[in-house]
């Protein structure tokens, strides 16, 4: 399930760039050979592509918007059909289990979907772009690994804070642990 909702996030990755690209951004001086591209405010612009590359792959984002629209309305209809049935008064396992398996199916539309539209994208770019394009996914996996590790910091930490002392006023909240070579107080 962690490596789906990895390439999901990679083709996610990639709709945002197909995006960007379909507006107009002047071209940026390339980078030297040896310098890989670091975090930037705009990583499109990173990708150096010619007008006829934006042109490109503004076509094939046109080529496949209804069908887009289509697999993401059929992925939100079978969502709010599980719902309902999960909402529902006595669901059975049987129509929950129907359900799922559309969800399954709508989300592999979906991914086919995104992974045709980046495998023509892909058919555009130049070696160098597609380098370019792996340093940014790495990055943005990166940084998404480094939130994600901070948020459970954060969430441990929070848990920490929320613990009971071991005693309060009237007694032990939790049973003391027996020191074998301790002596019973009388």
């Amino acid at each position: 399930m962690k490596s789906i909702s990895r390439l999901t996030f990679s083709f996610l990755l990639a709709a945002c760039v197909l995006l960007a690209l379909a507006t107009n951004m002047p071209a940026q001086q390339p980078l030297p050979e040896n310098q890989q591209p670091g975090p930037s405010a705009d990583p499109i612009r990173d990708l150096n592509l010619n007008p006829e590359q934006r042109e490109h792959i503004r076509a094939i984002r046109e080529e496949q918007r209804d069908e887009r629209a289509a697999v993401n309305q059929r992925l939100r209809e079978t969502n709010r059909a599980l719902e309902e049935v999960l909402d529902s008064e006595n669901p059975s396992e049987a129509e929950i289990e129907r359900h799922l398996r559309a969800i399954a199916e709508a989300q592999a539309a979906s991914l086919r979907m995104r992974v045709t539209m980046e495998m023509k994208v892909r058919k555009v770019l130049t070696p160098d772009q597609l380098a370019t394009l792996r340093v940014l996914r790495q990055n943005a996996r990166d940084s998404r690994r480094e939130r994600q590790i901070e948020n459970n910091q954060r969430r441990r930490e929070g848990i920490e804070r929320r613990r009971l002392p071991e005693r309060n006023t009237i007694g032990p909240v939790y049973p003391r642990r027996l020191d074998p070579n301790r002596r019973p107080q009388r």
